[in-house]
């Protein structure tokens, strides 16, 4: 059994974060040479409590974007709402990247990343079409879906 100091939390009843995870999480997603000062881990291990905490009220089970920018504000940091929010952006442009240059192989996602807003919306209704027509068993899957060629 967790001692209650172990938690991060007010209350041992409200605890729901164990401290030592959080700390595993933070020194886990920097680079080796990087340390966090024991109190900037405490203000983030806060944060985490109270996105948490955030996301609970509104009966959601997963912590989305904007759980963590009312966290901030909740907890007096609203001047930094504006630049998380930009590194947010940031990061989603980067991931998906990141996942039509390399991660997924490319092929037929290589220029996910060149469509339009359209024409991506475009492609999208045209996939579930055929996967609805797939369920339906109307049309037999594309042989490009069945039969992959390898990619040099």
């Amino acid at each position: 059994m967790m001692e209650p100091m172990d938690i991060v939390g007010k209350a041992k009843e409200d605890a729901s974060l164990p401290k030592a995870t959080m700390t595993k999480i933070i020194k886990e997603m920097l680079p080796p040479d990087v340390r966090v000062a024991r109190d900037a881990q405490d203000l983030l291990i806060e944060c985490c409590v109270e996105s948490n905490d955030v996301c609970n009220r509104e009966e959601k089970r997963t912590i989305a974007p904007e759980h963590v920018l009312k966290a901030l504000e909740v907890l007096g940091f609203g001047e930094y709402i504006e630049d998380v929010y930009a590194a947010y952006e940031q990061h989603k442009v980067e991931t998906m990247q990141d996942g039509v240059r390399g991660g997924g192989g490319g092929g037929k996602w290589g220029n996910a990343a060149e469509m339009t807003e359209e024409e991506a919306a475009a492609e999208q209704q045209r996939m579930f079409a055929e996967a609805r027509a797939r369920m339906n068993g109307n049309v037999p899957l594309p042989k490009s879906d069945t039969d992959p060629t390898p990619e040099s």
